[in-house]
Formats: structure tokens, C-alpha cells, sequence
């Protein structure tokens, strides 16, 4: 009997995100370019984190893990695929997952590397600056990724920062084609690109739906381009090319031409997760049969919650607030 196919499964690091305030002039005494991504170690993050004087949170992150647990809040069928530490940062992702309706089936383990984590320096502007250390999500590999395990999902959605794991990436898209899933990718960051554009030329025709923000979007085209032309740049690769701006909302190229969607704008605390959230609401519309405007107005109503907070995570109180505001019925 063939499975029916529900499930939208994440594939990336599964981390925890360790968030602080800093000013600019901190990320210029460490040598940070503002707003970037770089890999490092936990003895470099401690290092950090004994230079900083403002409190510090420690909450469930990652960049797929944020677009899966809102895609569970909305109450689709979910799943994430990566590897964990069999630690108690392990647990509790695992378990956040599993609480919110979530499925735990595909987690992998490691008993020789601690669950991964994040530090995200959050300026006064509420741009952040990411210093990540995958520990045990570094140990994900091709020999990860089973076929089978996708016999019930429909969709796979892929964070660009799996692009620096030799072959996984190329493997995970291999496989859902001939599962007969849908793909998307998140570009991750401007440093991600630059460092793996080739790859991404040859990857990028093989997806469904391309996300970016207005730098990954500049890095892979050409930073003169204007955003109706990065997005119609990406849009002659795959189905839908989705780029977006932050305060000036969106534009997606499709197959129904060019949509440009406004942002919700409100007053910002954090940036963190914004982006992963904005492609929450819009893979609910799109995996849903709504329109490209639709989906992207539903990507700008859950970013605009996420921003006010501290952090990915959006208090369980403003999901019924969220649902309202879409449309649709609890």
C-alpha cells in the first residue's frame, strides 16, 4: 500500500541558537562582518561569549529547523531530517519538535559530537551576526539520507548551509525526484553563495522554489541589479524565485509573472528567524493551492510576529493571532 504523501520534511543543522546584544563596535573588536555567517568551534564561541557583558538566551534554532516549526504551528504534517548529540541540547529540540505536532522519526544521533549551536550577536538595529558551531550536525552525511524515509513526504525544504557538506545536498535533491517530492532552498547567506556559486549553478535548476534575501539574491546575479531583476534572473532557473527585502516586503517571479508583496511592518526587536518564518507562511500558501500573492502576503504576516520577539520562536499566544489574520479557521 503506497503511503499518502502529507509530510513537508527540513533537511539541515539542527542547532541551539545562543542569542546576545551587542553594539557594531563589538563586531568590529572581533573582526565580524556585519550581518555574515562564518563556521567556528565552541571554544571560539566561549571565547566570545566571555567578552559580552548582556544577558544571554539559549532557545531551539537552526535556519530549515525555524521554517519547519512554523509550518507546525500552521498544522502541517512535519518532519526534520539531521543529526543531533545524544545530549540534553539534543532533547530538547527534539522534543520542542515532537510538542508541536511534529515528527522525531527522522533525527539521526551521534554519540561522539555535542548537539550543534549558534551564536547570533543581535546589533541595536536587529541585524544578527552568526558565529556557528555544528558540532554534531557536521557528522550528517549522504549515508544519512534513505530513500525510503521519504515514502510519505511531499515536500523537502533545504537550508543552503548544507551546501558546505560534500555531497549532501546533491544527494537529498537525487532523492526526492525520485520520491516525487517537491524541493526548495534557502540560500542561507551572501558568505554561502560566494563560496559555493558554482555548485549553485548547477544545483539551483533542480528545485522547485529558490529563496533568497536581497544580498544572496545580489551575489549570485549581479549586485547592480535591481530586485524585479534579480528575481526574474532566478526565476528563469526554477518555478519560483522568491526574494526577500526585510521592510520592503517581497518579490517572487513565477509562472503568473512578478509579484511584489508589502512587508508587515512593525517595530523590530530581532531579526533572527525572520526570513526562515517568511518562508513558513509561504510554503503553507503554496503547498496549499493559494496564489504567489497569497502565499507571500501569508510569508509577511508570520515574519512580522517572529521580529518582535527575541529570537526565532514566536510566543504560542500569537499563533491563534497569526491564523486570523491569514484566514484560516482554528
Amino acid at each position: 500500500m503506497v503511503k499518502e504523501k502529507k509530510q513537508i520534511i527540513g533537511a539541515g543543522s539542527p542547532i541551539i541558537d545562543i542569542l546576545v546584544n551587542v553594539d557594531d563596535d563589538f563586531l568590529t573588536r572581533i573582526g565580524a562582518e556585519k550581518g555574515g555567517m562564518v563556521l567556528t568551534d565552541d571554544a571560539t564561541i566561549s571565547k566570545i561569549l566571555k567578552m559580552i557583558l548582556s544577558p544571554i538566551s539559549r532557545v531551539p534554532g537552526g535556519s530549515a529547523g525555524n521554517t519547519i516549526w512554523g509550518l507546525a504551528e500552521l498544522g502541517m504534517p512535519t518532519a526534520f531530517l539531521g543529526k543531533l548529540g545524544r545530549d540534553s541540547d539534543g532533547e530538547l529540540y527534539r522534543d520542542l519538535l515532537v510538542g508541536k505536532g511534529g515528527s522525531a522519526e527522522l533525527f539521526r544521533y551521534t554519540d561522539t559530537a555535542r548537539t550543534g549551536c549558534c551564536l547570533s550577536m543581535i546589533t541595536p538595529d536587529s541585524e544578527r551576526t552568526m558565529r556557528p558551531s555544528l558540532g554534531a550536525a557536521s557528522q550528517f552525511s549522504v549515508d544519512d539520507i534513505i530513500a525510503t524515509d521519504f515514502e510519505s513526504v511531499r515536500h523537502l525544504h533545504i537550508e543552503g548551509y548544507l551546501l558546505y557538506m560534500p555531497g549532501v545536498v546533491e544527494r537529498l535533491v537525487a532523492v526526492a525526484k525520485q520520491m516525487n517530492c517537491t524541493t526548495s532552498i534557502d540560500l542561507a547567506s551572501f558568505e554561502v553563495v560566494r563560496n559555493t556559486r558554482k555548485q549553485l549553478l548547477e544545483l539551483l535548476p533542480q528545485f522547485d522554489v529558490v529563496f533568497a534575501n536581497e544580498d544572496e539574491a545580489a551575489e549570485f546575479c549581479d549586485a547592480q541589479m535591481s530586485h524585479q531583476e534579480l528575481a526574474e534572473a532566478i526565476g528563469e532557473i526554477v518555478l519560483v524565485a522568491a526574494v526577500k527585502l526585510g521592510k520592503a516586503g517581497s518579490i517572487i517571479k513565477s509562472s503568473s509573472g512578478i509579484d511584489r508583496i508589502p512587508a508587515n511592518l512593525v517595530t523590530a526587536v530581532d531579526t533572527t528567524g525572520a526570513g526562515d518564518l517568511w518562508q513558513s507562511g509561504f510554503l503553507f500558501g503554496w503547498l496549499n493551492g493559494y496564489s504567489i500573492a497569497e502565499a507571500a502576503r501569508f510569508g509577511s504576516i508570520v515574519s512580522a510576529e517572529v521580529v518582535k520577539v527575541v529570537g526565532s520562536k514566536i510566543p504560542d499566544s500569537q499563533w491563534p493571532v497569526i491564523k486570523q489574520q491569514m484566514g484560516l479557521k482554528e
